[in-house]
């Protein structure tokens, strides 16, 4: 006679927390190449079990013999990966949401960063504004010119405007200040962004893949706006759909909530 299974509150408590944290470690890794490599590794553990079963053990040798040394491999194939993963849980990404502005700041800056890329989608002159929220960008913005300037869509305009000296790189926010322009990026090197996108939109699914900074993009060729974020991008966003989106990424009291499955929007 078996015994009956006894569960504890203790044991409820521990599936609960295992879950979040197998979840949440899965929305860091989506969208970069730790996916495929994942899914390599079931087909392998696939084969193995599958050549135990019907006694090939030639092949079951050359797994095992694999399987030894795929701890090491792993360590340096998921290497990105690993540093944005613990990078995430410095900045306590995975107990609390980044830090929001006021609200007064919130409107102010979601209204000139959608007012400002409208705009410059029209004129077809390409945009890259970075907006910082709980990691600091002071990095990169080291890599362009200091401004140090209060936000404004003039100020956004000028910088953009072909020809000028800053107009190539981008441009990194803090608050509603301009700390630097003409700023350099790393690139993605993701392979689920469409080959189709330029070196702009790279930068901006980069500095958000390893960062919590939103990016919006305007396409020099398209005068597509698109905002990056969490190294996922949504395209084709309007001047009311781009302040929307800000606002409720960066204000106290957000218009209305960020979408709780942020695989459904990506590039």
């Amino acid at each position: 006679m078996s015994l009956p299974v006894v569960v504890r509150p203790n044991d409820l408590v521990d599936i609960a927390i295992v879950a979040f944290v197998v979840y949440q470690l899965m929305l860091l890794i989506r969208g970069t190449r730790a996916v495929q490599l994942v899914q390599g590794m079931a087909v392998l553990f696939v084969v193995y079990a599958a050549a135990s079963a019907l006694g090939l053990h030639t092949l079951q040798a050359i797994l095992g013999y694999l399987g030894a040394i795929i701890p090491v491999a792993l360590l340096v194939l998921f290497q990105p990966e690993l540093r944005r993963i613990l990078e995430q849980i410095g900045r306590g990404r995975l107990l609390w949401p980044p830090s929001v502005l006021e609200r007064e700041v919130a409107l102010r800056l979601a209204h000139d960063v959608a007012r400002a890329a409208r705009v410059l989608a029209e004129r077809r002159h390409g945009a890259l504004i970075v907006l910082e929220r709980r990691t600091g960008l002071g990095d990169f913005a080291e890599t362009g010119i200091r401004l140090d300037a209060l936000l404004s869509v003039p100020l956004l305009l000028t910088v953009f405007h072909p020809n000028t000296p800053m107009h190539d790189g981008a441009v990194i926010v803090r608050g509603n200040r301009v700390l630097a322009a003409g700023c350099v990026l790393p690139l993605s090197e993701s392979p689920l962004l469409s080959r189709a996108l330029g070196t702009r939109h790279r930068a901006a699914v980069g500095i958000t893949e390893g960062t919590d900074a939103v990016a919006v993009v305007v396409s020099e060729e398209t005068g597509m706006v698109s905002l990056a974020r969490d190294g996922t991008l949504s395209r084709g966003l309007g001047e009311e759909e781009l302040r929307a989106e800000l606002l409720g990424l960066f204000a106290a009291t957000p218009t209305r909530p960020a979408p709780p499955w942020p695989w459904r929007r990506g590039a």
